[in-house]
This record gives structure tokens, sequence and C-alpha cells, in this order.
């Protein structure tokens, strides 16, 4: 119900709160005012004093439609250089009403104070009487002429400043709804304006309206009130012209009695609020932010905030010797977009990019007195884009998985670099750090920084109490030759501090810049840095003070938000790829900030990956961008069509970082290893894996600065066990050792030798048990007769004492051992008498051919006996032999490994005989049984450096079973048939389907799907004969004990070729009918290939490979020096070839000194 209209000065029966207030309202109350006559004065007062624009209302770009681009005025210090006057916010001509609503009178006049605040927040509701004070806090009387309740823009503060996502979404846009507010007759002086919505304000300024005259006129027609600055607009929408001129013409009628709200209007009356929104709203002092609905005009260009406005006039091309920014050109209004993917039509303004957590693409600095800016759409592009995929077609465009990497060519030597030291103990704990030719810096408590050629400590700064560094990055130089001087630290609590290395001092710092927020990470993009905190502010510094280079000086050159959960980024290009989880953003940062910062309107995603953990950048491929995976995948991407290429599974083990050296890409493990992988082929290979650290590797920084400053591809590591390393990008040790195995055939004589290979799980039988049955006995006469007179012959059994008698097996345990002595006075009964039976087998069915035993070795159930020919046992050198428990934890010998290795002439081969854990579900088990036999280091080590190069592969020293050159492993490897009962498994083997049981076979699906299993670097010759396990004793029959066990081929020989393929060759592999335990023997012949290396000949093909090793170094460093000079520093082609020639006359000056250099005895000669 309505008040009494004589109860209050605008008809509220409320009293005003203020005397004060009430009697200026007094004072500026015409006496006589009657309803409907209006209460301005013919002559309004003088206008005021031009006083200072507020922050928010500054300048702005020009509209998106204008051709003419326009350079963003000098501000110098956060401020305009001169004040702006009334009449440039608005032209004199303007005959806009001194009214901004047509339903009420005009403001009486007020005196302005000359030098107001800020542009106050309106924090007044729709009351029925005057409030206590006006606008911000200023009385109504003293309030300037330019904040007037007409041209009120949205609060800087906190409450008010939200990063909100505003974009006209129809033709009639919803003004403010005062809560029921009654309107105020025209008679009545008028009340204060509601609470605006920041949206109102901001379409009214983005859509250039003006206010409509009032419809009950005013006698000073002509003079205009002061307002805010407008955005410019080309062109109000058609339908919102008509209604605007509709509503003109129309005059308001309200009733008599209701007051109305000064409330800003936009030429039409606001529509029906829903009685349930208008219950939510009530008591709400914060600005609503409408739906977008409907069609979309077309957005304004995107506006230069008060900090990009200050600091454009950094943001120009850098003078020599620097080069400016490539596509980057921050002093034109109107730049050529660049390629990305939407589906954005080409002859329209773009749509707007979806939000990202709720918050706006691009903020201003959280510091007082600044505004944050919403995102807003660039301008249409000058020329048409060029057509891109769809994105729908970027998801489903990647290939399935390439498969497993391929590592039968593994070297597992350390790439150590000849010269500088090989690690370096910061000796505190630390998780960051960079590198920059002869500097590595890390930071943390600490921020060190040492001199990788002689390990010295160049710098050492403390951090205050609670004060960490959290991220690290060398700053540009004014010239390539000062890159590495100094560094700028972020640390836990926003500050940034740039340290000079030398003098060991912080040259400058600046606090709070990222608020209270750690700063995680900060690149380097040619001459600038862009910073980024755990919020998402990202901060790009540009060239300032005058000088190319960024300055803590000066505050950051532009401004943006990036979503929060940050896991992974990196710099690519102009681009900057963020990852959050598995998803992966693209962002455009500018320093003008005039290019629209998303690229891409969806994030990248990969389901069949894991969340994002790392990534690189290869300069041999430049079009594509690899990112790791925390479940051992790397996902390749596109640059330019940002399609998935593919999804490669290379490890089981997180991937905790990634590096491009050269054609490789180095990954870093969570179990400390390091893996370098080659591309060249599908699948990928495992080129080299090394242990580099004992606690997981924490980061890799590939050096593209250390060719051109130190003349060498350095690839440094950083280790949770705080250690750094440093190792060769160039693999020099791994190319001249492949190409002088490429190259053996000239330096080498090769010959052919046979072997014959038989394993058995003899299940505790004995030598006379074989006599029980008429084919038993002959299964060691018939093998032999039909070997082909071998030159070796290996012997490799399992189970020959009884490993189920528990009593016998634990008297076995825990027995104390003897003292040790030959090796008959150690092995036992058992192992003496099938030595001694295979001795006379040999002598009675070998034809004459005479066999010596090299040698023999027990292991509880397990027992090796290797014999060879007479003729053969002279070339036989380096015998040696271990053996690894894995029974038990790996306590006990039920379960484990022998291993004997010996050379025949100038080739190694080793022999592994295995038994396994067992169970149908021990498939885990028997893979770490497998790992742990052939990545110890067992055997001695080869000291002499070309006895290790000829002989041994994959850069070893013959301590481990694959340094060797061929390698042969048999055994009861214990490898089950899945997923698949006992009777179908019997059935299956009776109707002759092997093919169905071995895809299910355990060794095979693993050596399929699992990267990590060690025995995919070994072949395997097809099967062709039914499972050799479980039998019943005596019987043809699979198990029909209690157990009922499935059969299984548990029974296998596997052989590995580390020298090249071909130098092993199998010729058959079958099974023996022996029924003398539950297992039947497997047999396989063997051709290998042995050599004999020629020294002379060696010799002249080293120095072949070493020539040709320089002059691939010479042109990889020229590639690594370019792509340095131009992709990091920023010169362009001419400018980069120059200064590498020139680098190369002085290197080949300082070389012809060096050799016309004489001795002073020389001289005195």
């Amino acid at each position: 119900m309505d008040p009494p209209a004589d109860h209050g000065t605008d008809g509220s029966s409320i009293r005003p709160v203020s005397s004060l207030l009430a009697k200026f309202e007094g004072l500026t109350k015409p006496g006589d005012s009657q309803p409907g006559t209006p209460t301005r004065n013919a002559s309004p007062t003088p206008a005021p004093a031009p006083a200072p624009k507020p922050g928010r209302l500054r300048e702005r770009d020009p509209s998106p439609s204008t051709s003419t681009p326009r350079e963003p005025p000098p501000i110098p210090a956060m401020r305009p250089k001169d004040k702006l006057t009334l009449a440039s916010l608005h032209p004199a001509s303007a005959n806009a009403s001194a009214s901004s609503s047509p339903i009420r009178t005009a403001h009486p006049p007020v005196s302005p104070r000359p030098k107001p605040t800020n542009a106050p927040a309106l924090t007044v509701e729709p009351p029925h009487s005057p409030p206590k004070r006006g606008v911000g806090g200023i009385p109504t009387g003293d309030r300037p002429a330019f904040v007037s309740a007409d041209s009120l823009v949205k609060s800087s503060s906190p409450a008010t400043a939200g990063n909100q996502f505003n974009l006209p979404s129809r033709s009639q846009t919803p003004s403010s709804e005062p809560r029921k507010s009654p309107r105020m007759a025209p008679a009545r002086p008028p009340s204060p304006p509601p609470p605006r919505r920041s949206v109102e304000l901001r379409r009214e300024r983005e859509l250039g309206h003006k206010p409509p005259p009032s419809s009950g006129g005013s006698p000073d027609e002509g003079a205009t009130p002061p307002v805010l600055p407008t955005r410019p607009r080309p062109q109000q929408p058609h339908h919102q012209q008509q209604l605007s001129h509709q509503q003109q013409q129309q005059p308001h009628n309200p009733p008599v009695g209701v007051k109305r709200s000064n409330t800003f209007h936009v030429g039409f009356d606001p529509p029906p609020l829903h009685h349930s929104l208008a219950t939510k709203r009530r008591g709400k002092d914060e600005p609503l932010t409408p739906q977008i609905t409907g069609d979309r005009p077309a957005l304004p260009a995107r506006p230069q905030s008060i900090i990009e406005s200050v600091r454009a006039a950094n943001s120009v091309s850098a003078p020599p010797p620097r080069p400016p920014r490539p596509g980057v050109n921050t002093s034109m209004a109107t730049t050529t977009q660049q390629k990305r993917i939407s589906s954005t039509p080409v002859t329209q303004a773009p749509p707007p990019i979806p939000r990202l957590n709720g918050r706006s693409m691009t903020v201003a600095d959280r510091m007082p007195g600044r505004v944050s800016n919403d995102y807003h759409a660039p301008p249409p592009p000058p020329t048409p884009v060029e057509a891109r995929p769809a994105e729908s077609q970027i998801q489903a465009s990647h290939k399935a998985d390439l498969g497993y990497p391929d590592t039968s060519r593994t070297n597992r030597s350390k790439p150590y670099l000849n010269k500088g030291v090989h690690e370096i103990a910061t000796k505190y704990d630390s998780r960051m750090f960079d590198v920059c030719g002869a500097f590595v810096c890390t930071t943390g408590s600490y921020t060190r920084a040492w001199n990788v050629m002689d390990g010295e400590l160049v710098m050492s700064l403390a951090m205050s109490e609670g004060m960490k560094g959290a991220s690290v990055a060398f700053k540009p130089g004014e010239s390539v030759d000062e890159e590495g001087a100094r560094i700028w630290i972020g640390t836990n609590n926003g500050e940034l501090l740039e340290a000079d290395v030398l003098s060991q001092s912080i040259v400058n710092n600046r606090p709070n810049v990222h608020g209270r927020y750690e700063i995680i990470k900060i690149y380097r993009h040619f001459n600038e840095l862009w910073t980024l905190d755990e919020s998402g502010t990202l901060h790009v510094w540009g060239p300032a003070d005058g000088s190319n280079l960024p300055s803590l000086a000066s505050p950051p050159t532009q401004t943006f938000r990036v979503p929060k959960g940050h896991v992974f980024s990196m710099v690519v290009g102009d681009e900057l790829w963020h990852a959050t989880g598995k998803e992966i953003r693209v962002f455009l940062p500018t320093l003008d900030g005039r290019t629209q910062f998303q690229v891409l309107i969806r994030p990248l995603v990969q389901d069949g990956a894991g969340e994002v953990t790392s990534g690189t950048l290869l300069a041999s491929d430049p079009d594509k961008v690899f990112f790791g995976h925390n479940d051992g995948k790397v996902s390749i991407y596109s640059r330019k069509t940002y399609s998935c290429l593919g999804v490669m599974n290379i490890s089981q083990y997180k991937i905790n970082s990634l590096a491009g050296a050269g054609r490789h890409l180095w990954a870093g493990y969570n179990t400390g290893k390091i893996s370098v992988y080659d591309m060249g082929q599908t699948p990928w290979s495992v080129k080299k894996d090394w242990q580099a650290h004992e606690n997981p590797v924490v980061k890799l920084i590939s050096d593209q600065s250390s060719f051109y400053k130190l003349d060498r591809h350095q690839v440094v590591s950083l280790g949770a066990d705080n250690m750094l390393r440093v190792w060769d990008g160039l693999l020099q040790d791994d190319w001249l050792q492949g190409k002088m195995k490429e190259n053996d055939a000239r330096y080498c004589q090769f010959e052919k030798i046979k072997a014959l290979i038989l394993t058995w799980n003899a299940g505790a039988s004995t030598p006379n048990s074989l006599n029980y049955s008429s084919d038993d006995r002959v299964f060691i006469e018939n093998l032999l007769r039909s070997s082909d007179s071998p030159d070796i012959i290996v012997f490799g059994f399992q189970e020959l004492v009884d490993l189920e008698d528990k009593t016998l097996t634990a008297k076995r345990f825990l027995k104390p051992k003897k003292k040790e002595g030959t090796d008959q006075e150690r092995m036992s009964h058992q192992y003496r008498n099938w030595l001694e039976h295979l001795k006379r087998s040999l002598d009675q069915h070998m034809n004459g051919e005479l066999y010596h035993v090299l040698h023999s070795a027990p292991l509880v159930g397990l027992f090796t006996a290797i014999f060879v020919k007479a003729d053969l046992l002279g070339r036989i050198s380096n015998l040696n032999s271990a053996e690894v428990k894995r029974g038990m934890g790996g306590l006990h010998g039920n379960k484990g490994a022998i291993v004997v290795r010996f050379m025949v002439d100038d080739t190694s081969l080793c022999f592994i005989n295995c038994h396994l854990a067992a169970g149908q579900s021990g498939a885990t088990q028997r893979h770490n049984d497998i790992a742990a036999i052939l990545e110890a280091s067992l055997l001695p080590s080869e000291r002499d450096a070309s006895v290790r190069f000829d002989s041994f592969v994959g850069g070893g020293d013959g301590t481990m079973i694959l340094d060797h050159e061929l390698c042969l492993l048999n055994g009861d490897l214990n490898y089950r048939i899945d997923t698949m009962s006992r009777d179908t498994v019997v059935t299956a083997v009776k109707a002759g389907n092997l093919g169905k049981l071995l895809e299910r076979d355990q060794l095979l699906v693993a050596r399929r799907r699992n990267p990590g299993f060690r025995l995919r670097a070994f072949e395997e010759l097809p099967i062709t004969f039914a499972p050799t396990y479980k039998y019943d004793v005596g019987t043809d029959n699979y198990d029909t004990s209690e157990k009922r066990r499935s059969p299984a081929w548990c029974d296998r020989l596997l052989y590995r070729c580390g020298a090249g393929r071909g130098r092993i060759e199998q010729l058959d592999y079958r099974r023996h009918e022996v029924r003398v335990s539950d297992h039947r023997p497997v047999s396989g012949r063997f051709r290998f290939e042995v050599k004999r290396v020629r020294g002379k000949e060696r010799a002249q093909v080293w120095m072949e490979c070493h020539q040709e090793w320089e002059d691939l170094r010479g042109r990889e460093g020229r590639g690594e020096k370019f792509y340095y000079l131009t992709n990091v520093i920023g010169y362009d082609e001419a400018t980069a070839t120059q200064l590498i020639e020139q680098q190369q006359r002085s290197s080949r000056s300082a070389v012809g000194g060096r050799r016309d250099h004489r001795s002073p005895s020389g001289h005195r000669e």
C-alpha cells in the first residue's frame, strides 16, 4: 500500500536519518514546485572544474569495426597525462535531455568537489526516503558533476568487481528491478538511484545508448549533464533503435502517488520479474548477472584496461640487437588472427568463448585501485581465416595406441659428457631449477647457482623465514652473449625476485605481484617472461623502462586468467598449452591484449590416458607437441590442427618429466630411471635406459643454449635425492658403438657354431628312474643322436630335489652351510649322479666326438651343466657364473636362476637357467622374478675398454645378463593359460586348437601388453607342441588329482641377440615324451655366429667413425644453434646465420692459433 504523500519529502513514511542531509536537501528543493512542473532552473549552474576521471573510465579501445587502428595514449605512472574536460567526454552539440529518464524530473544543481575519489560503489537500496550519504560516501550537496546518477558504472570494490562473463544476449535487456518501490510523482524531488547491476551499465556503454528526452520536458532543454564516456559502437542494432524510438514517443503515465526510484533507463521498460526471483533478491545488494539467452549481437572490441593503457608504451618493438617479438605487432590495433580451431564463421564476429571455472579470461592485477577486466571477444579478423577442421574431428582424429617400444636394443650405459662435472649435490631440498649454458640454478629454501664445467658454487642466497622459491627462470639478456646473467625467482607468497648470478645479490623485487598466491611457473618467451600463480593469474612481462627486457620496476604489461588446478604447462610458439588434470587448453597471451586469449573452445582430452604430468617439444619435429601422463603414456598433438596424432604406451610407471634432445625423447620416471626413445620407427625403440637417480626424477631440462655457449648439448636432471646430473644430449658413445657394430664385417671374422639346449623339470627323478620305461630309457640317447654334433650342449634342470617335501626343504634351508670346497664337495649326491649320467651318454652316443665339462652349478633344485667340444675349449675365455635366489623373498634358492657366461673368441655368451614362482595367479610375481634376474649386477666387470666395446652390447661392462651379445634363457617359467577352465584347455589340446590357448598364454600376453615386461627383449620360436605341464606321473593324462591343475606351457626356451638380428638362429623347438615327471622336457637346436676381431682393420674403421661423428656433430650443432637463436632469442634467420658463421670463424682462428704456438725451447733453438 502506498504511503501518504505528505509523510516525507519523497512521499514515504520514513524520515531522514541525517538531519544535515535533510537540511541540504531542503535548501536545494524549490518551495513552490507543483506536480508536473520542472524543478530545474532555466539557467543551470556553470559546469564545475573537470576532475580526474576514475580509473575504470579511462579511454578504451576503438570499436572493432574501426578500420584505422589507434595507438593507446601514453599514460605514465598509471594516470592520464592531461586531465580530461567534460567537453571531451561528450560533444557540446548533444541535445539530450537533462533528465536521464522520461518519468522523473531532473536533478537539482549540485556543487561538485574539485578532486573526488575513485568512482564510488553504489550501495544504496531503493528506500522510501533519501539515504544519509550520497554516492561513494560523498554528501549529496558536494557530489561532483561527473558522478551523476545517470553515469554510474560498476564499482571497483571487491564486492561488485567480480570476474563475470557479461555479454549482451537479447535485443531487450532487462534493467535492474527495484524491490517494489513506489513510483515517484513528477512533482516530488527525485530519490537517490537504486543499486545498479553492473551488466546494465556495461551494456549501455557497449550499445552506445543516449538517455531519451524526458516526457515532461525541461526549461533547460539544451543543457547536457556530464555523463561518463561510452564505449564506441559502430551501429545500434536495428530492432533496438526501433524500440527506443517507440518508447520515446510513448509518454509514461504512472499512477498518482506512486514514486519510482531514479532508475537508469536505456529506452525501454524492464520485463516483469518473477515472484520467486523477486523474493530471492530481497535484501541482496550485490549486482546480479542476467542469463545470456537468445540471439547475441556482434561483440565489441576488447577494451584496454587501465594496466593495458598505461603499459602500452612499453609494448613497442624492441630495438637491435634483440629483435622484436615475432608475430606480434603491439603498435597496431588490428592484427592478423592466428589460425585456431573453432566453428567461428569468418564473415562475422566470433561467438563468445565459454567461461572457465566461472571466471573471465582477462583480469587486471589484484591490487588496490585496479579494476578487473571482463573478457571480451576480439574484433573480427580483417582477412578471412583459413578453414580448419571442426573440434569434433579433433577429438576423433587420433590414432589408436601405436604399440609398445622395442626394448631389444636398449643401451644401459650412463651418457656422461667428456668435459665438465657429471653431478652436483644441491645439499638442500630443491624441486625447481633452470639451466643456461655454464650456469645451473636451483631454488627452494635457498637459491643457488653452479658452474657445470667445474662444479663451482657461484651464487648462494638464503630465503627469508617462511619464504621459499617455487619457480625460477633465467632472465633474457640484452644480447645473446648476456644470456644467463640474471634470474627471476617466484616465491610461495607471490613475490618476484631478480638476482644477479655473479654478484650474488638481489637487484630488484616486486612483492605481492601475485597477491599471496604461490608463483608456480615462470616461462621464457623471446624477450618476455610470463609468471603464473596457483590461482590461475598469468602476468605477461614485456619490455619496460625503455629497454628491451622485462623489469620488476614496472608492473606487468598484461594480465590474464587461466583455470585453476594447474598440473603442467609450457610455451609452444606464441601459445601457452595449459593442462588441468587430463584436459589441455591452449591460450594466446599477447602484450596488447587485443587477440582472443582462448584459442580452443573445448579442451583437448584423451580418455585413454591419465593426468598430464609433463610435456616437451622436439626441434627436429616442430609440428608436434608431446605430453607425458601419470599412467606411462605419451600423447602427441599437432600444433597446426590441434588434433591428437597418437597415444604411445611407453611405461608402467609415472612419467615425471619429458625433454626433447635432437631426434630423441627423454623421459624421467618415478623409479629414478631415465629412458631415451628413438621415434624414427613405429613402434618406438628404447635407445637408452639407465638408473639416473636413487629417487624419482623431478625434472629434466634440455639446455637449448648449451651448443651456442659451450659447444655441446647438455641435458640436466634433478632427482628427489637432491642431485643434479649432467648428461650428453647427443649420446656420442652410443652413436660410436652403434656405428662400429654396423661396420663390424669390415674388421671381424665370423664363424657359425652349433648349440643344443635342453630344459626339464625332472620332478626329483634320478637317472635310474629313466630305466622304468623303455621310452624314458632312450630319451637322452635320442636327443644326442638327433642333435647334429653341436659345439655347445647345455642341460638345464629344475627340481632335481623334491621341493614339495616340506620337511626336507626346511632342513635344507635351515642347515648351516658347510665350509666351501671344490664343486664336487659342495654338490649333492643327486647332482653328481646326473652329471655322471650325462658324461656317459655323451661318450656313448656322440659318434666319437670328445666333449669336456665346461661348467656345472647347482642351486637347491636347479642344476646347469655345460659341455663343449674339445676343439672349441681353447677358444673359450672369461668364464664366470652366478646365482640369483628368489624363493621366500629372495632368501632361498628354491626359486631363482643360475647364470653362466663365457666368451668364444671375441663374442660373449650368457646362459640362464630359471625356475620362477608357481601358481595360476602368480604372473606378477613371475614378472618380478624375471626382472630381478635380468637387472641384477651379477658378474665381474670387464675392465678393458676395447673388450667392453667389442664384446658387450648396450653400453654394458659384462656385469648384467643383457650386456652380452648372445643370451639364451631356459627353465620352468611357470607361465599359465589365463581365463580358461581346466576342461576347456584339455578339450582344446585334444582338438589341436593350440592357437586359441596361445592367445591367452601369460608370457605371450605380457609381451604384447606390458611395456615393462623384461622378456620383451627376448624372442621365442612359435610353439607347435602341446602344453608340457601338468601330467599324472607315468601317464599321458593331464592332472586328474584333487587340484586338477590346468595344462600350460611352463617349460620354455627364449633367446636374445644384442649384436644384431641374425646372429642367433633357432633350428627347432620341440618337446620329448618322458613320463617319469609331471613336466615334459623341451629342447632346441641353435646356430650361433661368433666373431674374431682383427686389430689393424678395427683401428682404421674407428678413425673413420670418429670423423663421421665430427661431421654429424657439426651439422647437429649448427641446427641447434640456429633453433636457439631464432626460436628462443628471436633473431631473424639472416642474423642467426651471421652469428653462427662469426662464431665458427672465431673457433677456427683459436684452433689455428694453438697450432702455430711453439714452445720456448723451440724459439731458443
